[in-house]
Formats: structure tokens, C-alpha cells, sequence
């Protein structure tokens, strides 16, 4: 049974809506930022986001310059002006940007607290089994039991079949689509049990109904 205060969760994101969002230097290269503490950027857009976001800062290596977006919107809250024309090593931390979290963002947030959430063992390409991804595609509820062989892992040019061993319950929200990369630790799938389905169902129906953006 789920065993979560939805009054003090609402509470805690409504005092504080916000998400920090560290951003790294992807690999070495001399930096030189192109915003300031303040100013609000964009994340990528369009149908498939084949906009880039805006240019936060570029790299250059070799005499080849490469430009780094911002990923989400929100306002730059911290830049390390001290790296201004330095050489950087790569995975520094040079900027923050602060995002307001959308009223999706706080369900995806809550769910993660009530569901149970299915991590990618490995960095790796995922698939649904053939006859799962069958059933997705019909938009049919899909119900896992410990043991089942429910997804292939492809890892250099080597597919596992990956068994179940979580609680029996229903895939209630897919994190990604067949065929994606996952990163280690990321989350695959948010399973509810048969009992907790109809609770899950009312949390995000209030969180629609009462979340101001």
C-alpha cells in the first residue's frame, strides 16, 4: 500500500518549485561563457527539439570550436567567471541553471516517490520483448510478475533478456521508447500493484486539478 503524505509532498514543491541543474564542460577546451547570473535561457524545441537551446558557453580545442546549449529553460543562478578563458578539464561543474518545474515535472516527481520504479542495470540500448511492445502499442495495460522476461538489453552487439523481480503490478509509465540508450541508473519503468492503481490514478487527478503553473 502506499505509504506517501501527497499533502506535505504538494506542500514542499509549492515553497520551492524549483530544480538546480548543474552544468558540465562535456570535454577539455578553453571556455568562454556566452551568459551571465540572471539571464533566463531556453531549452531545446520543436517537434523533435531539433532547435538547440540557448548557447550557454563554447569550447575550443585545437582551433575547433564547439558551442554547449542549455538543455532546460530557466535563469542562470550561478557562472564561474573565474574559468572565463581557461583551460578546462572536461566534467566541470561551470554554471547552474535554476528551473521552474512544470506541473508534469511535479507529477513525474511524485510518481517516482509511489511507484515502483525499474532501473537500467546497465548503460546499454533497451527493448520491450515482442509481444509486450505488441500490447503497449494497443495501449493495453501490461502486468509484470517476478520472473518474467520483459525486456532485451543490447550491449555491444550482445542482447540479454532481462527477468523481472520487482513486486507484481502494472506498468503504469514507460521512461523510455524500444530502441533508446538508458545510462545506468536511470529509470525504465513505474510499476503500480493491482491495489494501489486506483490511489496512484487520484494523486495525479488532484495534482491537475490543484497545481497552479
Amino acid at each position: 500500500m502506499i505509504d506517501v503524505n501527497l499533502n506535505d509532498l504538494l506542500r514542499e514543491y509549492r515553497s520551492n518549485p524549483y530544480e538546480e541543474f548543474k552544468v558540465e564542460t562535456p570535454h577539455t577546451g578553453i571556455i568562454s561563457f556566452k551568459v551571465k547570473e540572471g539571464l533566463k535561457v531556453k531549452g531545446p524545441s520543436g517537434q523533435w527539439n531539433e532547435r538547440p537551446g540557448t548557447t550557454l558557453f563554447t569550447l575550443e580545442r585545437e582551433r575547433n570550436v564547439k558551442s554547449v546549449q542549455a538543455e532546460r529553460d530557466g535563469e542562470v543562478s550561478y557562472v564561474n567567471y573565474d574559468l572565463e578563458g581557461c583551460f578546462c578539464e572536461a566534467r566541470v561543474h561551470v554554471l547552474t541553471i535554476r528551473h521552474k518545474l512544470s506541473k508534469d515535472e511535479i507529477i513525474n516527481k511524485i510518481l517516482k516517490k509511489v511507484l515502483y520504479i525499474f532501473e537500467a542495470p546497465e548503460t546499454a540500448r533497451y527493448y520491450l520483448v515482442p509481444e509486450l511492445e505488441s500490447i503497449r502499442e494497443q495501449k493495453k495495460e501490461i502486468t509484470l510478475r517476478p520472473g518474467d522476461e520483459f525486456l532485451i538489453m543490447s550491449l555491444m552487439k550482445r542482447d540479454t533478456f532481462i527477468k523481472y523481480e520487482g513486486p507484481k503490478g502494472i506498468i503504469f509509465r514507460f521512461y523510455f521508447k524500444s530502441g533508446d540508450i538508458v545510462e545506468q541508473g536511470e529509470p525504465l519503468f513505474g510499476i503500480a500493484s493491482p491495489e494501489d492503481l486506483e490511489v496512484v490514478q487520484k494523486i495525479i487527478q488532484r495534482i491537475q486539478t490543484e497545481w497552479d503553473e
